[in-house]
């Protein structure tokens, strides 16, 4: 979807790359260009084709900018023709021009590194590159000139972002962007200035209303957590303990009567004053209390919680618990309810209007990734996992369907199809599919069913198809999810841009799937979907990720897109990308080692029993190499189980634990 018209043929041109040698190539649709001259005036080539002649209909007249991403598979320093294919097999040619720049893959926090220089060392094949340019109609024809070129290593076979530290040093910078932008650089940290939405640069917005929502405080707590998680840095660790705390002190509501726990949705500060706001203030859940905003309201915590086994988050984890379990559960048929009241708390209530009696993608699967995983991970009690089994049962027994690649999202309370809701209709989020793949497969370590697997693996082989841009490369957004009489793509819902979340499930998708498989496939998927987001999402202007990009890769900066904070942005994604992909390259695709910090409590862990495994891994596959508290080795560990007895200590303890693949 999203590809240019069939490209064929052959073409070269001039170039300057920055050495002296003129250079060039050219890319032409249906038929041969002549070649010009190149950079030092002589005949770019001897062969001089004619295009065809040309057929009745439109013709293109018109210039446009694109991208082109693909492995070279030939270089012609003569005529500097630079011949690609796509990842869905594509061969496509580029004319580099004198003004053509090339550069390295940089991560957030690094300098521009300048490769203009050095073209004819770089353009080997089976390379990956990234060609930005623009599309000239000549002669019936289109000739593409690469004004911009971006390599992924030195080397053919090099991927920066796969070196072991490049996933953490993008997560220390994303906590360092967020720190600041709250609290400031260096300065004390006082959640009371916490504000949800963020400018581009991190700047709080004024003259707006003050709002902190609980979500986005939980997943700025869940990426500092990670971040220390990471890299042992105690001020992503003050960041998430104070955040928490503040939570539970500002957002959490106790029912002694339900024995429940209830997450307000926020706080509004006006003239110095907190006005809690019970209800949703969001458009598609206005006035209603949705079940992914108590859901996401454990993500940090949780998170937390794996580092320090603070007993008080794991009470009001289990009241949150109860919550669902007593007020949205169905308890006939299964799966959880979007929505309740918040008179009755009912989910039948006919003032929830469309998400009356309704489940969803987020009430039943988000579980799993925002905070069930990490909890089961944490406790190793056997109800997190039926809980989590039952989820993954849902999801394969309802959610695919016939005639569709796509997974169904949304249901009435008997689990027929809703394809009448709001702005979903009969339509597809691209991401929640891959999303489901990456989450099965983590099930495949936690109760392992081949149907789970199964699925996991069809969606991976589907959504390339249907899902991905074949000559760009990254994931889209929203599409419909059947196509009609005589279209061969499925349509976009809006737009053709591409969400950075959207581009995390596909990256986790594809490395865990690949790390399960060992699938090639995957693999390379994997890699194309990490190139697509490390390329163009990383903002080293004003630190942190955007929201969007446009199909080509540039920044999309208009209304809440323009923002690096709002009610559908905060820390969480970016962070947990960093930490799990971390996590599944070292251990599970490229064998290297990986430590990890933990800070338990004096009273943390109930039976003083640390469970280190960073997410649920194939069983065999690693083992716990050694461990440190406090500076000195520690013995009283297993290696196998991934587990630390914890000594009684009347001070919190910092733990290393450092982690080996074994191996398939």
């Amino acid at each position: 979807m999203g590809a240019l018209p069939e490209i064929a043929g052959n073409g070269s041109n001039g170039h300057g790359n920055g050495n002296g040698n003129g250079n060039g190539a050219t890319a032409v649709i249906s038929g041969l260009v002549a070649p010009p001259a190149n950079g030092n005036g002589r005949a770019a080539a001897a062969l001089e084709p004619v295009a065809p002649p040309r057929p009745p209909g439109y013709q293109p007249d018109f210039t446009f900018s694109d991208l082109v991403a693909g492995y070279i598979t030939g270089y012609d320093p003569a005529s500097d023709t630079i011949d690609l294919k796509t990842n869905e097999g594509k061969a496509i040619q580029a004319r580099l021009t004198s003004t053509t720049s090339a550069e390295f893959l940089r991560n957030l926090g690094e300098p521009y590194v300048d490769a203009t220089g050095h073209l004819d060392e770089l353009l080997k094949p089976g390379g990956y590159l990234f060609a930005y340019g623009i599309y000239y109609p000549e002669n019936g024809a289109y000739t593409f000139e690469a004004k911009r070129l971006v390599f992924l290593g030195r080397q053919a076979d090099e991927y920066n972002f796969e070196r072991p530290d490049w996933w953490v040093r993008q997560l220390s910078a994303l906590a360092k962007f967020y720190r600041k932008a709250q609290f400031g650089e260096g300065a004390p940290i006082d959640y009371t200035n916490y504000r949800t939405a963020l400018r581009l640069g991190g700047e709080k917005t004024s003259g707006l209303k003050g709002v902190q929502e609980t979500d986005t405080i939980s997943r700025l707590v869940y990426g500092m957590a990670s971040a220390y998680m990471l890299t042992g840095d105690e001020d992503f660790l003050d960041v998430a303990e104070q955040g928490t705390a503040y939570l539970r002190d500002h957002m959490r509501f106790v029912d002694r009567d339900e024995d429940v726990v209830y997450w307000y949705h926020g706080i509004e500060v006006r003239d110095g004053t907190e006005h809690k706001l019970f209800t949703s203030e969001f458009g598609d859940d206005y006035d209603a209390i949705p079940m992914y905003e108590q859901i996401y309201a454990l993500a940090g915590p949780i998170q937390l919680w794996r580092l320090t086994g603070d007993p008080k988050i794991l009470d009001d984890a289990e009241g949150t618990l109860r919550l669902f379990r007593k007020f949205y559960h169905d308890p006939e048929q299964g799966g959880w309810y979007s929505h309740i009241d918040p008179i009755l708390l009912s989910p039948h209530h006919e003032s929830l209007g469309p998400n009356r009696s309704r489940k969803n993608w987020n009430s039943v699967g988000d579980h799993a990734p925002a905070y069930l995983t990490n909890l089961y991970l944490g406790t190793g009690d056997p109800r997190h996992a039926e809980m989590l089994e039952e989820t993954f049962d849902l999801i394969v027994g309802h959610f695919p369907q016939e005639g569709s690649p796509f997974v169904q999202e949304r249901f009435h309370a008997d689990w027929s199809a809703d394809r009448s809701w709001n702005w979903q209709q009969d339509r597809a989020v691209v991401g929640h599919n891959l999303k489901i793949a990456w989450n099965l497969m983590r099930m495949m370590a936690v109760r392992p069913k081949d149907r789970y697997r199964q699925l996991a693996v069809d969606i991976g082989r589907k959504m390339p198809q249907v899902g991905a841009d074949p000559q760009r490369g990254g994931w889209y957004d929203v599409v419909e999810q059947h196509l009609q009489e005589g279209q061969e793509v499925h349509r976009f819902v809006w737009h053709d841009r591409k969400a950075w979340w959207q581009q995390e499930q596909a990256i986790l998708a594809y490395q865990i799937l690949a790390g399960h498989t060992g699938d090639a496939e995957f693999r390379r998927r994997a890699r194309e979907s990490a190139a697509f987001y490390n390329s163009f999402f990383l903002d080293h202007d004003e630190g942190g990720v955007y929201f969007n990009v446009l199909a080509n890769g540039l920044p999309y900066l208009l209304g809440n897109e323009r923002s690096k904070g709002s009610h559908s942005m905060s820390m969480y994604h970016g962070a947990e990308l960093c930490f799990l992909a971390t996590v599944y390259e070292r251990l599970l695709l490229d064998d290297e080692p990986l430590t990890l910090h933990f800070r338990p409590n004096p009273d943390g862990f109930a039976d003083r029993v640390l469970r280190v495994a960073p997410d649920a891994l194939p069983p065999g596959r690693v083992r716990l190499d050694w461990v440190e508290i406090d500076g000195q080795p520690y013995q009283d560990f297993d290696a196998t189980a991934l587990t630390v007895k914890l000594p009684d200590s009347k001070t919190a303890l910092r733990v290393r634990a450092h982690l080996s693949p074994i191996g398939n």
